[in-house]
């Protein structure tokens, strides 16, 4: 339903110029906002297209007002204004409550909740009021889901894992899987080791499609409140993830690891097991953290490929640095005594 200005003004806050009585249906960027649509200037290099746009209205930062020809709702971010704007009008229309005739319900669930077909929840598992569980959902006995939160279909949530309030797991999650546990014969086989742990996640947590978060092998794996993780991250036995960190897709966290809140990963980094991220620590994309960080601070450790035969060559220099440092210093020694006896 169309909302007036002065009603997201009223509501988010912000300050209004023009006028308050206008009504928008939608929000998009400027270039292709409609006269029945809001828009949003977030980036100061599209600033120009403030003169052209057709939307009825604009979030912009108090700078950029001046350059506005249609009515602004002025704030020093706009871009988390539009992100919360977009996601009260674009609220998903949540299932009607009620366990689905397909779905087997070993435990008592509250008359909010919605469960799907063929949902699986096993026995003395808590399910908080207007959860929303959807279809092929697995959730093992004990496990509990706090209120509000939504898990999308063919979510497999283990035996005794604990999920907050208001989490959004997408489809295809696994929590509480078995860790990588093994310890190793003298032959060479392999001795699983019982992952007795759980996984326990916080509240306003976001688990993406595909993503995997294992049980702790003897202590919990831990998800703090706020924390985002996109698709096909993995999360091994036993990390701490620290609150509002967010994960770009196909991170690889190791065991034992521990990151910091308010952290960012780039897609496809890689952190090694047992290390220790600070807070406010961001790791470039593609980035292997090898080490612990003990500072706050943006960090990058890539090497750019190049053709096969050419990394081969390359490579293989590397391996000598040492050596070569060894004469590098040699010479500088005998250059720095030739100069001296020159001088003399």
């Amino acid at each position: 339903m169309p909302v007036r200005l002065d009603e997201i003004v009223a509501r988010f806050g912000g300050t209004l110029v023009g006028d308050g009585s206008l009504a928008v249906s939608g929000i998009a960027p400027l270039d292709s906002a409609g006269p029945q649509q809001l828009g949003f200037l977030a980036n100061p290099k599209y600033r120009s297209q403030l003169a052209t746009t057709l939307a009825a209205a604009v979030i912009v930062a108090p700078e950029a007002v001046a350059d506005c020809r249609v009515a602004a709702i002025v704030t020093p971010q706009p871009y988390l204004y539009f992100a919360r704007v977009a996601q009260w009008l674009n609220a998903p229309a949540r299932p009607a409550p009620g366990v689905h005739a397909t779905a087997v319900v070993e435990t008592a669930v509250p008359a909010s909740a919605a469960i799907g077909p063929h949902v699986w929840i096993g026995a003395d598992a808590t399910i908080g009021a207007d959860v929303v569980i959807g279809a092929n959902c697995s959730i093992g006995a004990g496990v509990v889901i706090g209120a509000g939160s939504w898990l999308h279909p063919n979510v497999a949530i283990y035996r005794d894992c604990v999920v907050g309030a208001r989490a959004i797991i997408h489809a295809g999650a696994v929590i509480g899987a078995d860790g990588f546990g093994f310890a190793r014969e003298t032959d060479g086989a392999w001795v699983k080791i019982p992952q007795t742990g759980r996984v326990v996640i916080g509240d306003d947590v976001e688990i993406g499609a595909g993503t995997t978060i294992d049980r702790g092998a003897l202590n919990d794996t831990v998800i703090e409140d706020g924390v985002k993780l996109d698709n096909q991250i993995q999360v091994g036995h036993n990390v701490r993830i620290g609150a509002h960190t967010a994960m770009a897709g196909c991170v690889g966290i190791a065991g034992s690891a521990t990151i910091g809140r308010r952290c960012t990963i780039g897609g496809g980094a890689v952190i090694l097991g047992h290390l220790t991220l600070a807070d406010d620590v961001n790791v470039s994309a593609g980035t292997l953290v090898a080490k612990s960080i003990v500072k706050p601070g943006s960090y990058t450790g890539t090497v750019p490929f190049m053709e096969h035969d050419a990394w081969l060559k390359n490579f293989a220099r590397l391996r000598h640095l040492d050596a070569m440092a060894d004469k590098i210093r040699a010479l500088e020694a005998r250059l720095a005594a030739l100069e001296q006896g020159h001088e003399s």
